[in-house]
Parts: C-alpha cells; sequence; structure tokens
C-alpha cells in the first residue's frame, strides 16, 4: 500500500526481489547460526549452560547479534548500494534481528526443556534397572548356600541353647527380609531408618561370630534426619564380614561415623586366605546408584589396616 501511493516511502523504496532473497537467507543463517552455538553438546556455550556462567554466556550471544547485524548491513550495502535515509538499513537490521533473536531464545528454551525432560527419563529408567540388579542381587548374597548355611547352622545351635534367643533370631531375620522386599530401591530414606534396619543384621552377625565381631555407631542427633540410599549399609556391613577374618585375637571391628557431610563405613583390613578376591560389584552398584539418583559419588579408600567406605549424606 505504501509503495501504491505517493508517500515518503514509495520515494524512498522500491522492491528488489534480490535484495528482499539476500535478507531474507542472511536472516535464516543468522538463526541457524545461534541455534547451533547454544545447542550443540560439548561446544563453548554449552560448556558455559553447563557450569552455569550465565553472564558469559548472554554476553557472547549479544556479541553475535551485534556482529551479525553489522555484517548484514556492511555486506548489504556493498551489494545493493546504500539507502537515501541515514541509518535506516541498520535500524531495519537491528529490529529484524532483535526479534529474530526473541524467537530463537525460545526455540532454544523449549528444545532444552525437552532434552532435560528425555534425560530425567533415561536418568529414571537407568536408576530402576540399577535398583532391580542390586536387589537380585543382594536377595541371591541372602539366599545363596553360604548364607543359608551360616544362618541355618547358628539358628539350628541356638534352637538347642536357647529357644527363646532363637525366637529373636527368626524375628530379625523376618525384618531383613520384609525391609529388603517391601521398599522401593529409588528411595532416600532417613539415616536413622537405615540404622534401624542394619541393627537387625548386625543382631544376626553378633548371634554367629559372638565375641570375634565388634561394631561401633557414632552418629550425632542432629544428622540422624539426613537422607542416604535404601539399602547402602547393610550391603558394606556384609561386605565386611564376607571378606575379613574374625577371630578372638583379632575381631572384626567395624565404625560407623560422620566426618563433615560424609557417613563414614571403616573396618579392619585383615582379609581371608582362602577367600577369593571379590568382583567389587557391589560397591560398582551402589556407586551408579548413587550417581543416577542423588549426582554424588560414593568414595572408596583403601590403606594397609583399614578399608574405607564413604556415603554422602544428603
Amino acid at each position: 500500500m505504501a509503495l501504491n501511493s505517493d508517500g515518503i516511502i514509495a520515494r524512498y523504496w522500491q522492491f528488489n526481489i534480490g535484495e528482499y532473497s539476500f535478507q531474507f537467507f542472511y536472516n535464516m543463517m543468522f538463526c541457524l547460526l545461534l541455534l547451533y552455538l547454544n545447542l550443540s553438546k560439548g561446544k563453548f556455550l554449552s560448556v558455559l549452560r553447563e557450569n552455569k556462567k550465565y553472564w558469559k554466556l548472554y554476553t557472547f550471544n549479544a556479541l553475535v547479534v551485534v556482529a551479525a547485524i553489522v555484517l548484514g548491513s556492511v555486506i548489504h550495502s556493498l551489494l545493493f548500494g546504500a539507502v537515501q535515509l541515514p541509518g535506516g538499513r541498520m535500524r531495519g537490521y537491528f529490529a529484524r534481528f532483535l526479534l529474530s533473536s526473541i524467537m530463537i531464545a525460545v526455540v532454544i528454551r523449549l528444545i532444552l526443556l525437552m532434552r532435560e525432560s528425555r534425560n530425567k527419563d533415561l536418568i529414571n529408567e537407568q536408576l530402576n534397572s540399577a535398583y532391580l540388579q542390586a536387589q537380585l542381587r543382594l536377595l541371591q548374597e541372602q539366599l545363596n548356600p553360604h548364607f543359608l548355611f551360616n544362618t541355618l547352622s547358628s539358628l539350628s545351635a541356638i534352637v538347642r541353647e536357647n529357644p527363646a534367643l532363637a525366637q529373636n533370631y527368626i524375628l530379625h531375620l523376618s525384618k531383613i527380609f520384609r525391609y529388603t522386599l517391601l521398599r522401593s530401591g529409588n528411595d532416600l530414606v532417613t539415616l536413622e531408618k537405615e540404622l534401624e534396619h542394619l541393627k537387625s543384621y548386625i543382631q544376626l552377625v553378633k548371634m554367629r561370630l559372638e565375641n570375634t565381631f565388634q561394631i561401633y555407631i557414632n552418629i550425632s542427633e542432629n544428622l540422624i534426619h539426613k537422607q542416604v540410599l535404601h539399602l547402602s549399609l547393610q550391603p558394606l556391613v556384609e561386605n565386611a564380614v564376607k571378606h575379613n577374618r574374625a577371630t578372638d585375637s583379632s575381631p572384626l571391628v567395624i565404625e560407623i561415623y560422620e566426618e563433615n557431610t560424609w557417613l563414614i563405613i571403616r573396618n579392619n583390613l585383615q582379609p581371608t586366605i582362602s577367600e577369593a578376591e571379590g568382583t567389587g560389584l557391589g560397591l560398582t552398584n551402589l556407586n551408579e546408584r548413587y550417581k543416577l539418583q542423588t549426582h554424588h559419588e560414593i568414595e572408596i579408600h583403601q590403606t594397609k589396616e583399614y578399608f574405607i567406605v564413604k556415603l554422602p549424606l544428603l
């Protein structure tokens, strides 16, 4: 309408299909460049976003927009000549690219949200798989002949000597299976709840090993409500019992205590001679569960005297 009238615009603005084709393709390339720079994984801007250095991210994008406006105006002038309205072309590029930048920012945000949603679904799937494997492995350990032999042998001896104590033994054994089977392994539980469950397993071990097994738990009241992963303590105590000697002269000693934001499980190192070297699958699985569920990892240390596992308190 402006071009068909005798207004000011018609005097200075002549339609040129080549000129507007250039503007269209240049604007499209600018949009694709912003998408590529901001969405390419492992690239400079992605690293800035992952490290939450937003001011650098926004500054770099702003510089790209300014550079695109200046470069587009210069190329446009070289190809199609200067306009009669001073600064008109620069203002036109600024308006178009500002609008394009806002639209691309919205598109980038939507794509990032979709990626985050897919990543969460993938993490949940991996976590469920890791826990099911851990639960199955734990049940297999509890139901394997070695475990049943030790448990039933101890129970048989206790029944003959002290029937009342045997009832207590069976009670603790049932608590272990109930806690293992009825709770979801993806759950975070309070340290208090996990220690309460651990006490049942400790009682079984003490009834079997008697004075050759000692365990000391020193947790302050202000940390008792911190959270750990469900079924994270029993496997660590069980590994210590399984892979170390316990005698009257050299009892197996396990310590559970706090250190800053960590829960420390430490046992004196006295590996059994006949016991084959462990595969480490239990610790690897526990670390994988922590990494997937909490984005933290456990720490494992071994010295000449101690084997130490550190669990993050959440």
